[in-house]
């Protein structure tokens, strides 16, 4: 008889027959069997029939899978069916786990060896080791556990991805922070309460503090809607106090005071304190950490169109520290800085913020931010007096079915995209088929946001200390600590996005959006029938399904490695490492500046959840800022709602030297090896380094848009 076997390890140990007889009595009992003496009469008959088989193969050891086959065999032809499927159900169960703890080993391994890039803006620190490690072990649960299994299959084989899986029925994406009412009524991050500020350098800090605070509530973005508007009561405070020092000097060493003279002193002292408080939440949120110390807040700040002195400082200033950079003139990567445009109020000569509007324009020459937000373009201008605001890669939050239509107090739920060069694939080109195929894909991703949702929904005000605790969100502020926090984010949204449209036209048509008006025709048609389906879910279930243009961050290679697999190396489509970021023009297309622009404003109206656009240069433009003054009134003519222009920053963290730089010594100081490479990877900046393997060869293939007319 024999006497060992073979573990699924491959380790071969000591045969114990006892363990069958334990596995079919558990079986039974789980169906009310009680009778040991029949699990051990049908061991005995598993052993005899392992022992014919071993008599073919004297030297054969058997598998734990083998003896398992027989084990369901012999329960079935002796009379046991329910039995054996408890048995059969008990065996799936552990197959599923040793699964599930091969998948997350290996998932475990590959952070410890370097932390894993879907973000760039998370370190390789081991805080962000240990939390991607925990991400990790969250996606396995909610894919084996918790989603249906369509849903779940659906994302682990690429035709949807579910975004921040890891956080999925835990928070919320992302939010635009009433600054303004928390600084006014002070607030508590759970370690005693923060009074309201008196003055500017106070009011900075605090700002810092709640993007941070509020960071380790959600797995998204933080913004400020109206930075400049927020912060001028503190201006205004800091020049009572500045006025009110002077004036108290003046009388004690009885001077006469020259009212013009003091007022114009006071203003000065208050603009070099707005200074230094601008400088100084610069630097916080480049160096204050949130998440267990894994990354820097997500932020984003919103400002441009406050015409009041006060806000005017405000945004003056922090442009001016923004473009001085951190200690040795580093480019800041955050906060993602949203110069808002609004004719009127900046975008002409004359426009009492018109000079504030150049000084933007110089600033984004050397920094590559601000970015821009056209506040008249067709589908924000309904929406003039309130402003709508964006957020980090693209984010845009304003319609609502539930309540007011503002931006303050609201974010995105949830997203998930869907692979369109997959479905272009799979049509074959037949366009019959294919809308076939988007319509089941919409109804998918819409099915999986409400599964989503009805988790989201029922989470509790007490699981988010600082963004329901503090009154955040819109309607949060009747919720008690063991409330649902349904009634507060139903004003938030539930997108769908989508990825590859320029390879999804060429699957359909056999070119991109940039190459022929027909396919142009096509993609605006794919792309204004997914928005109306996000629409026609908005209105039967009451909750604002938008229409998202994906950051392609996370998806840049994941889905075309799948596809490549799947189908093979297509010409143009899979035969390179990334889909192109939702609908832009593919970044390795030569075409200028503005016919990309004509071509991709168009999308902008229809992708209400966030979109952008932008146009490669090859070094900073500071040389020509009337140049690139013509792209960025080309894209609001375009009818474009957020956009940049991208060009290399290369930066030596020794001396602080700003350029481009092709080596990898510095031409001033000399020093090698100390070359930062500032890039934007999605709607951010980071660092080359920090790219994923995808988003790099991404980079490496951007063609320049040099060609526009001055």
């Amino acid at each position: 008889m024999f006497k060992k076997i073979r573990k699924r390890d491959e380790r071969i140990v000591p045969f114990d027959p006892s363990k069958i007889t334990d596995a079919i009595f558990a079986a039974a009992q789980s169906v009310g069997g009680e009778d040991r003496q029949t699990a051990m009469e049908l061991t005995i008959e598993v052993m005899n029939v392992l022992k014919q088989k071993q008599e073919q193969d004297e030297d054969k050891i058997f598998s734990v899978e083998e003896v398992q086959d027989v084990v369901e065999k012999v329960l079935i032809e002796n009379g046991h069916a329910r039995t054996a499927k408890a048995y059969i159900l008990y065996r799936q169960k552990r197959s599923n786990l040793r699964e599930a703890r091969t998948e997350l080993m290996d998932a475990v391994a590959e952070i410890l060896r370097e932390t894993n890039r879907d973000n760039a803006n998370v370190g390789n620190s081991p805080s962000a080791k240990v939390l991607q490690i925990s991400e990790a072990a969250s996606k396995n649960y909610y894919l084996k556990r918790v989603l249906p299994e369509d849903e779940a299959r659906a994302h682990l084989e690429g035709d949807i991805y579910i975004h921040d899986l890891g956080w999925y029925g835990k928070t919320m994406t992302c939010l635009q922070i009433p600054l303004g009412k928390l600084l006014q009524k002070g607030f508590n991050n759970g370690h005693g309460y923060i009074r309201p500020p008196k003055g500017i350098k106070t009011a900075a800090a605090l700002a810092a503090i709640i993007l941070q605070s509020n960071q380790n509530d959600m797995h998204g973005g933080q913004s400020f809607a109206y930075f400049d508007r927020d912060m001028a009561p503190y201006v205004e405070s800091e020049y009572q106090r500045q006025e009110k020092n002077l004036r108290e000097i003046a009388e004690r060493f009885g001077a006469a005071i020259d009212e013009e003279q003091l007022k114009e002193m006071a203003l000065k002292h208050t603009e070099e304190e707005v200074y230094q408080a601008m400088e100084g939440f610069v630097y916080n949120l480049n160096t204050m950490h949130s998440r267990a110390g894994a990354q820097v807040p997500f932020s984003s700040i919103n400002l441009g169109t406050d015409t009041s002195w006060a806000g005017r400082m405000i945004t003056k200033n922090f442009l001016m520290a923004f473009e001085n950079g951190l200690g040795k003139g580093e480019a800041p990567l955050f906060p993602n800085v949203i110069f808002k445009i609004k004719e009127g109020v900046n975008y002409e000569e004359g426009d009492p913020n018109y000079d504030l509007f150049k000084l933007s324009l110089r600033v984004a020459c050397k920094r590559l931010q601000p970015n821009f937000s056209y506040q008249d373009s067709s589908f924000n201008a309904p929406y003039r007096d309130e402003e709508v605001a964006y957020m980090g890669c693209r984010t845009r939050v304003i319609g609502n079915v539930s309540g007011p239509e503002v931006t303050n107090g609201r974010g995105n739920l949830s997203f998930t995209t869907i692979n369109l060069p997959r479905l272009g694939i799979r049509s074959g080109g037949d366009l019959t088929v294919f809308w076939q195929y988007l319509d089941e894909a919409m109804n998918l991703t819409i099915k999986q946001l409400l599964t989503r949702y009805d988790l989201q929904k029922n989470l509790k005000v007490k699981d988010f200390p600082f963004l329901m605790g503090q009154n955040l969100y819109l309607d949060s502020e009747e919720l008690k600590p063991d409330y649902p926090v349904e009634k507060a984010i139903r004003h938030g949204t539930l997108s769908t996005g989508f990825i590859g449209l320029a390879e999804c036209l060429i699957a359909l048509t056999g070119k991109h959006h940039g190459e022929s008006p027909e396919a142009q025709a096509l993609g605006l048609a794919i792309v204004s029938y997914m928005r109306r389906r996000c629409d026609e879910a908005t209105r039967k279930y009451g909750l604002n399904f938008t229409l998202l243009a994906t950051p392609a961050e996370q998806l840049s290679g994941k889905f075309t490695k799948l596809d490549l697999e799947r189908f093979g190396k297509i010409p143009r489509i899979t035969d390179k490492e990334w889909y192109t970021n939702s609908f832009h023009v593919p970044v390795e297309y030569e075409i200028s500046a503005m016919d990309k622009i004509a071509i991709e404003g168009p999308y902008h109206k229809y992708c209400n959840a966030g979109h952008i656009s932008y146009v490669e240069l090859p070094s900073a433009p500071h040389q020509n800022i009337e140049a690139f003054e013509t792209l960025i009134r080309a894209m609001c003519e375009a009818d474009m709602g957020y956009f940049a222009v991208n060009f290399p920053v290369d930066i030596c963290k020794e001396c602080g030297f700003n350029g481009v730089i092709e080596t990898e010594t510095c031409p001033k100081c000399h020093t090698e090896g100390q070359i930062s490479r500032l890039r934007r990877i999605t709607g951010y900046l980071s660092t080359l380094d920090m790219f994923n393997d995808s988003k790099k060869a991404e980079e490496r293939n951007r063609k320049v848009h040099m060609r526009f007319d001055v």
